[in-house]
């Protein structure tokens, strides 16, 4: 079974704490909302799968999309930064 960490709305601060849950896990995935240098620490301790969320540069935007749909051990995961707004 695989180990995963997951993680949003870190806006540019990732504490050492969480790079060592991270080089523990077999994956980290981010809802968006990376924020700056983030995506590259997490990218140097594990496989990183996420989404990016409204306040993320272009650079985040290019290397993650608005929606991530894939398998994982056969459960279906859709990941989305803001899902929607209640009434």
């Amino acid at each position: 079974m695989k180990k995963i960490l997951l993680l949003s709305d870190t806006h540019s601060y990732i504490d050492e704490r969480i790079l060592e849950y991270a080089s523990n896990a077999d994956e980290v995935w981010h809802c968006g909302d990376f924020g700056v240098n983030v995506a590259e620490k997490l990218e140097k301790t594990a496989k990183v799968r996420g989404v990016y969320g409204n306040i993320d540069d272009d650079f985040i935007r290019k290397e993650y999309p608005e929606t991530l749909y894939f398998k994982c051990e056969n459960v279906k995961v859709l990941m989305i930064h803001i899902g929607g707004y209640p009434d």
